[in-house]
């Protein structure tokens, strides 16, 4: 695996949504907890509450994240993200987005509306290798 990884994981929650399943999901899949993330409280548009999750985990805590991600998924999940490695890569982040409501049940479900935003970040110094990086980061060891 890519020795320089990053992780940044972004959540909103609605006032309509457990918090806590969520954490205990982190902790259940990732080995992700409470004190991993920053959550901030604001009012939405119609001056609903909101929390944001946000965490940023780097080092082996990401290696870990990573390895935890790929083997959740499935095989033709793991080919779909190698499928879209350039469209989903911005400044040598990837950008994976999984459905909130799937995840609590402990199913890993690529969505795009409402999810749970993660970006893998890993150093890339020449454009054209992105591609190489990235499937190397999804494949199992």
């Amino acid at each position: 695996m890519v020795d320089k990884l990053e992780v940044t994981i972004d959540v909103i929650i609605h006032a309509t949504e457990d918090i806590s399943k969520l954490l205990k999901s982190f902790e259940e899949m990732f080995e992700l907890k409470e004190e991993d993330f920053t959550v901030n409280h604001t009012t939405g548009h119609f001056e609903n509450p909101i929390t944001i999750l946000n965490a940023k985990i780097e080092k082996n805590q990401a290696q870990k994240f990573v390895g935890n991600l790929v083997k959740s998924l499935s095989n033709d999940q793991i080919k779909e993200l190698v499928e879209e490695i350039e469209e989903r890569t911005v400044d040598s982040r990837f950008h994976i987005r999984l459905d909130k409501q799937e995840f609590i049940k402990g199913n890993l479900v690529f969505k795009e509306k409402d999810a749970i935003k993660v970006k893998i970040h890993t150093p890339i110094y020449n454009k054209k290798d992105t591609v190489k990086i990235f499937s190397k980061i999804f494949q199992l060891d």
